[in-house]
């Protein structure tokens, strides 16, 4: 099967390669040319474990190719596939109009017979009305087929998803056979569905995975207030099958989807006259939990954080990705560096994509020891590898007292941290050094 991918960003670039080792011929399209460009050479712009060999298999194999909007040629093939971003706009929204212009180019190729499926994460309705108003006439089928991929895992979560949610005409065969041809191979149970309903499938799983981790967040509040622990809470929910999998308080989510989705079904409830105050407060404790070191750090250092110097450990919302979009450390390093702080941040793949983003003062280091250099506080944001297992001696040895550590993972071992001399900070973990919200 001849598929088109428009939009190669972490959805676009790992369908267009998941898509060519299943064997089928995929171009995949961008408008930004250094992304074209790194891509016909086999090189992945962004961080994903796996995908950049996958690239390369299908670039080598000749059945994966990549092409600039302007210089690619009809005929899109059986499937064109729109992933392009939605961010989010002003209002709180989602900005569709990545996706305006992928249709656009679309029709202007005049296909015939073609199908169109839509990745992006667009908000409910918004298939019907694109049926209704820009297809109606035209010879394309549209079939709503939203992702489900976790940054860091994504190539993982391709290969083997746990649900491929098809939002179609139900009358349309044609369409849903070539859907289903497109996914063959995946050992996973199809969701058909109408195209609104498989829109709103996508806002309720990340609106449902953010109430989890904000619930979670607000027990840790708990446990702190009442000197209980959040591991000891966290593990025995994890036992009920009711309450699902091990969920861990932090300092939140961050990432390209859980803080927009959020906050674009929270709109999408307010025009439409529906009260979700579940959601408002899912958003607002969010808000809360990524500036929860500032405020231990005013409470240890007496107020004042001026001249204090801070290593920021973990740049990227999580781990296993250079993504820093919407990420707690951006938050909380800017507001450090208002009231007078000295940043050192350490991130083992997020350094480069977070430097825009960072006040000129922030220096960069390069190993977790080097950020801790002089430091009288450290701040856990991302539990990488590199960072939980680091060599904590070292860092305890090159740090000033009171050698203040704000987990924001609750990642660390606070028995060994406190062995290691160190003044330990969890979320939630209660003792005498609890958090006070």
């Amino acid at each position: 099967m001849k598929i088109t991918v428009i939009g190669l960003g972490h959805v676009g670039t790992v369908a267009a390669a998941g898509l060519a080792s299943a064997g089928h011929d995929v171009l995949g399209v961008d408008v930004e040319p250094s992304r074209i460009l790194s891509l016909q050479r086999g090189e992945v712009f962004l961080y994903e474990p796996g995908l950049q060999p996958m690239v390369q298999a299908g670039v080598r194999k000749g059945n994966l190719h990549f092409a600039h909007r302007d210089e690619a040629a009809a005929p899109l093939g059986d499937v064109a596939i729109i992933a392009t971003g939605t961010p989010p706009a002003s209002s709180g929204t989602a900005d569709l109009r990545q996706v305006r212009s992928a249709l656009d180019w679309i029709k202007s190729k005049e296909p015939r017979g073609l199908v169109l499926v839509m990745k992006s994460t667009v908000p409910p309705g918004t298939g019907r009305r694109i049926i209704e108003d820009d297809l109606r006439g035209a010879a394309i089928s549209y079939v709503s087929v939203p992702e489900f991929l976790r940054e860091g895992r994504a190539v993982a979560d391709w290969s083997s998803p746990e649900r491929i949610v098809v939002g179609a005409d139900p009358n349309d065969l044609r369409s849903l056979d070539l859907v289903k041809q497109a996914h063959a191979g995946m050992a996973a149970p199809f969701v058909f569905t109408d195209v609104t309903s498989a829109e709103m499938i996508k806002y309720a799983s990340n609106a449902f995975l953010a109430t989890r981790i904000s619930f979670i967040n607000e027990i840790a509040a708990l446990c702190d207030s009442v000197g209980a622990s959040v591991d000891a809470v966290g593990e025995a929910l994890a036992m009920d099958p009711r309450t699902g999998a091990r969920i861990f308080a932090g300092v939140g989510y961050g990432g390209s989807c859980f803080p927009k989705d959020v906050r674009a079904l929270n709109h999408i409830a307010l025009t439409s006259g529906v009260e979700v105050e579940l959601l408002r407060s899912v958003i607002n404790v969010n808000n809360r939990q990524r500036l929860l070191p500032l405020y231990a750090l005013r409470r240890r250092f007496n107020g004042a954080v001026s001249r204090l110097r801070v290593a920021v450990l973990g740049l990227a919302f999580k781990p296993d990705t250079d993504d820093v979009r919407e990420a707690p450390s951006l938050d909380l390093i800017k507001a450090l560096v208002n009231e007078g702080a000295e940043v050192c941040a350490y991130d083992p793949q997020a350094s480069g994509t977070a430097r825009e983003h960072l006040p000129e003062s922030v220096r960069l280091a390069s190993h977790p020891v080097e950020a801790a250099n002089q430091a009288q506080a450290a701040v856990l944001l991302t539990e990488w590898d590199q960072i939980v297992n680091a060599d904590w001696a070292s860092i305890a040895q090159r740090m000033r007292p009171p050698k203040f550590v704000f987990d924001g993972r609750n990642a660390l071992s606070k028995s060994q941290m406190l062995g290691l001399g160190f003044t330990y900070l969890g979320v939630g973990r209660g003792g005498r050094d609890r958090m006070d919200y």
